[in-house]
């Protein structure tokens, strides 16, 4: 028994280990530098795509559903989201809003069930993936954690921004902004390079802001479980208590960086509406 016992104890996991197991990725293979595009993030593109399924389904559900009269709770939580929505695109947004608010709606759906994945137990997959017999692969719940996939979803912001600002403006107009704003025809190398500048940098805030505040939460949730690996009541005590408080203020967070994403959204586009 004591051997048994110093054995498991032998391969238990340390604190880094175990954190660094949690916030590795089911990929393709292993990552070579800071920048490799042959690597592929299966549990982000697993969870992305099922919480857009998801998404649409309960956006479906909700219109199916709608009725003239009395709205039960769910039609008026979704009539609520959709109105706040289309009074935020009505004073960001000066123009055409036929799709820009429905793709704002969109954005604040998918990414707050994308967030709300958080809430999952941090050991919950580990311990189904040992029940199934698979082992301990890697695998990454949240997808707004990852940075690929919040600046994928930055990437297809910008390839609105740069769609409506041709459109708008037409391709001439656009592409003598691009050139003549905001300094003057004559200093056009600067104000391309500096409206260059510009572009990226929208969009990799964009999607850094989301993906720090998720990976933060994602971190301190980890920490928290490492409580109750002490096998004292004051870890024990520590996970429940930390945990709870944390959770709920979580859900704040998961709620107002979906918001705050789709209003930056809107105000990008909004811009690219817009001269300079």
């Amino acid at each position: 028994m004591t051997t048994t016992v110093e054995g498991a104890a032998n391969h238990a996991p340390t604190a880094s280990e175990y954190i660094r197991h949690h916030l590795g990725h089911l990929s393709n293979t292993h990552q070579n530098g800071p920048v490799d595009f042959s690597v592929i993030h299966y549990d982000t593109l697993f969870w992305s795509i099922a919480m857009g399924v998801l998404g649409c389904l309960i956006m479906w559900m909700a219109a199916r559903k709608a009725t003239a009269g009395v709205p039960g709770r769910f039609q008026a939580a979704v009539e609520m989201l959709v109105e706040m929505v289309e009074n935020q695109s009505k004073t960001i947004v000066h123009g055409d809003r036929s799709f820009i608010a429905p793709a704002a709606l969109t954005v604040f759906v998918w990414v707050a069930l994308m967030n709300s994945l958080d809430f999952l137990p941090v050991d919950l997959f580990a311990a189904a993936f040992r029940a199934l017999g698979f082992g301990e692969p890697h695998h990454r719940v949240v997808p707004t954690a990852d940075l690929n996939g919040t600046i994928g979803i930055s990437l297809g912001v910008l390839i609105l921004m740069l769609y409506y600002g041709i459109k708008i403006k037409g391709f001439g107009g656009w592409l003598h902004e691009l050139f003549a704003a905001p300094f003057g025809i004559y200093m056009a190398p600067f104000n391309l390079l500096l409206n260059i500048i510009e572009y990226a940098a929208k969009m990799v805030s964009l999607g850094m802001r989301l993906f720090g505040n998720m990976f933060a939460g994602e971190l301190l949730f980890l920490l928290i479980a490492l409580l109750g690996s002490t096998a004292t009541v004051f870890g024990f005590a520590g996970q429940v208590i930390a945990g709870s408080i944390w959770a709920i203020f979580h859900i704040l967070i998961v709620f107002l960086q979906a918001f705050i994403f789709m209003m930056l959204t809107l105000v990008y586009l909004g811009q690219a509406h817009e001269g300079h």
